[in-house]
């Protein structure tokens, strides 16, 4: 699979099979996405994986923190600004629009969005979770870096005929998470990514999210 490809055919998988992965098969995973760009070769990035039982644990951590607090943990880095501003609010709520019309969730369904939502806490059915950890210290642009570790293992999944789904959602469980990993006193969760084979008959995964158009973003000069 070449690169194109890759990057053509990625999507944010929502519906996994349950067939597991081998620990060699996420070595080696692992191993090749360490070529990710990184500014100064600070590779500020770390990674916990779970499948299993340790996969099961966090599922039922998270499912505790929901029933106690259903907005989750406070956290002093959201998931999107406050008072996202347009064009960004716009596409976030059309994705949104999108995937429940793909599931038949009408939109007056409050009841079974929630439910559906819930599903980021079982990782879609994923057999694999990882979780990547960054140091509060670091800057910008070692944040930058880790997201750009994020799409290499992204890409890398796609050339194993995996699917994955970055999943910024657990920044509602960074205590709960920072306790039951034992993380350092600067280290955080940043986000998490279910990993798995796609399940390819589930609707949500015929969704495909739209993009701008390449002049609504880009500005060329000189040419």
């Amino acid at each position: 699979m070449d690169v194109s490809t890759a990057v053509a055919q990625r999507i944010s998988t929502r519906a996994f099979k349950h067939d597991p992965l081998a620990q060699s098969e996420i070595r080696d995973w692992l191993t090749a996405a360490q070529r990710a760009p990184s500014g100064g070769n600070t590779q500020p990035w770390r990674v916990i994986v779970v499948t299993g039982k340790a996969r099961d644990e966090i599922i039922a951590k998270a499912a505790g923190v929901l029933k106690d607090s259903p907005a989750g943990q406070p956290t002093d880095r959201p998931i999107y600004p406050k008072d996202l501003w347009e064009p960004h609010e716009g596409r976030r709520r059309r994705v949104g629009e999108m995937m429940y019309e793909a599931l038949k969730i009408p939109r007056s369904d409050r009841a079974a969005k929630l439910a559906w939502f819930a599903n980021n806490y079982r990782f879609f059915g994923a057999p694999v979770a990882v979780f990547i950890v960054i140091d509060e210290r670091m800057g910008h642009g070692q944040w930058g870096h880790t997201g750009m570790y994020l799409q290499t293992l992204a890409l890398l999944a796609e050339e194993r005929g995996w699917g994955t789904c970055m999943q910024e959602c657990w920044g509602i469980m960074r205590p709960m998470l920072k306790e039951h990993f034992g993380l350092g006193a600067t280290e955080m969760v940043w986000c998490g990514m279910a990993v798995g084979i796609p399940d390819a008959e589930h609707p949500v995964n015929s969704l495909r999210a739209e993009r701008a158009d390449v002049d609504e973003i880009a500005v060329l000069k000189g040419f």
